[in-house]
Parts: C-alpha cells; structure tokens; sequence
C-alpha cells in the first residue's frame, strides 16, 4: 500500500484503465445531455463517440462541478482507513470545483486532525492535467513522500503545456470562447484557433489559422519552440481528441517523428464529456513538458 493516497477529478482525461492500474481514486464530475444527468466516467454510462454524435445532431450539453458535500464523501473513507491524501485538481480557471475541494479539506482536518489531506490547484486540464498526475504517480511510487510530491507538483505544474485546437468552432462559441460574430466569419474562412491554458489556468486563444492541417503543424512548432531540450526532447508526450481518432493518430505521428527522442509512443486519450461539453467534437491537443508558463 502507498504511503498516501494520490486522488483526481474525472477531468483529468485519461482511459479508466490508466486510474485502476496506477491505484488512484476519482471523483466523478457531471453532465445533463438532454434532460438527463450523468457522471464523467469515460463513457460508461454514454459511450463518447454517442456523446459527440448527440452534440452534432443540436444537443448541449452542460456540466456540474463536484461540490464540497461530493468531496468530503469522496475524501473520508480514505482519511477513515488511515490514509493520507494528496488530491490534485482541475484548473480554478475553467471550474469552481477546486474551491469545493479546499473547503472539504478545511472541514476533514477538523474532524481527522491526525490526518494530512493537501489540494492542490493544478492550473492544467484534460489530458495536461493527466501529464502532470502521471508524474505524481512516478514519484508516489518511488517511495517519495506525500510532502515531497505536492511540493514536486506545486514547482513544476506550470512546466505542463496545452495546446488546443478545433474548427467547430460553434462550440466555443456556445461556451462563451468566441463572440457569435467571430464564429460565424471563423466559420465562413475554415479558421481554426489555436488555444493553451494560461499560467493562470485560463483557456486562451492565442492564434487564429486557417485549416485544420496548418493549426496541427503550428501546434507542433509551439511544441518545438517551448518542450524541455526542444527537438531533444525526452518527456512524454499525450494527446487527446473528441471523436476524431484518424486525425488523433496523424497528430501523434507527426509529434513523434519531430521528436524521435521522446519517451515512448505518444498516448491517445479522448476528450471526456466534461471538457468535450464546452470544446465540442473535432478537438485535439497535445501536452508536454517545457517552459514554464509565464501568460
């Protein structure tokens, strides 16, 4: 058994497998599609390519945070087995559900003093924040201490990068992203932009490109320009979409053969329906490691 209990939110984006395998809990975030409530959990109850099929045919789908009663009903049977916990959460930029979780914590501390509970803003999102919880997960597993990793994690979490794009753009225009004029003319002129997650934990647009191909290639040039070692780099490398597998897979081979050095095969995850609600189907992202964030 670990010496802590390392813990995250659905939103982290990455296959159920990876969760069980690498022992850490989840709490599940949720959705409404179509009057009905559902958990985030990884297309178990609605299977994701439904989901997104559901969203092209005019569904809009909305989400629901975990909140501070979610939490400590997640949190306390660990707390009550003994453990220690280290939760690590979904950027404070795009959710309130990182506040539940320090109020939670507040109120478990009173109750189980003995206990150490630490929650830690991730400032990262999908498949990013997944990166930088895979590294948590190394470090548990090394035999460092729960202190260790949150002070790990608190350093380098900025280190993570995200580069989002899509030309739905729709979608974001429904999540409040883009005005409806500029969706529309995006539309119109096949522009597709190109975002991150700010050193703030915002999703930011950072480049308007025209064509799906030429915002791919321009993603990778940000990766060149920013990853540890640039082309050397030795990290690795994951990469989510929402519904676009064949575009997923040229993405990842263009990434792995810029960067013949990097840790493995790029892992290809898909977008859950928590982050996929407000980005909409045809999205892809790719996540490394590099220079810390600093706008």
């Amino acid at each position: 058994m670990p010496a802590f209990q390392l813990t995250c939110c659905s939103t982290s984006d990455l296959p159920k497998e990876y969760y069980e395998t690498r022992n850490i809990p989840v709490v599940y975030f949720r959705y409404i599609l179509d009057g009905e409530t559902h958990y985030d959990d990884f297309g178990q109850t609605i299977p994701l390519n439904e989901f997104y099929k559901r969203m092209e045919e005019g569904s809009s789908p909305t989400t629901s945070q975990v909140n501070m009663s979610e939490y400590i009903t997640f949190f306390e049977p660990i707390l009550r087995r003994g453990e220690d916990i280290l939760h690590l959460s979904l950027t404070s930029g795009i959710s309130g559900s990182y506040n539940s979780a320090k109020l939670a914590e507040t109120e478990l501390r009173g109750r189980y003093p003995e206990r150490k509970i630490i929650v830690i803003d991730t400032l990262a999102a999908s498949s990013g924040y997944g990166l930088l919880l895979d590294k948590a997960a190394d470090l548990r597993d090394e035999g460092k201490s729960i202190d260790e990793v949150a002070e790990w994690v608190e350093t380098n979490k900025l280190r993570i990068h995200h580069w989002f794009f899509t030309s739905e753009l729709k979608y974001l225009q429904r999540g409040g992203r883009i005005s409806a004029t500029a969706a529309r003319f995006g539309s119109l002129l096949n522009i597709c932009p190109l975002m991150n997650v700010s050193h703030d934990g915002f999703l930011t647009p950072r480049a308007k490109i025209r064509g799906k191909k030429h915002v791919a290639a321009e993603a990778v040039e940000r990766m060149k320009a920013l990853a540890d070692d640039r082309l050397n780099y030795t990290g690795k490398v994951f990469l989510c979409n929402s519904a676009v597998p064949d575009e997923a897979r040229e993405l990842a081979s263009l990434v792995e053969s810029t960067f013949p050095k990097m840790d493995g095969k790029v892992k290809i995850c898909d977008i859950g329906t928590v982050i996929g609600a407000h980005t909409g189907p045809g999205t892809l992202s790719i996540f490394f490691w590099g220079d810390p964030r600093v706008d």
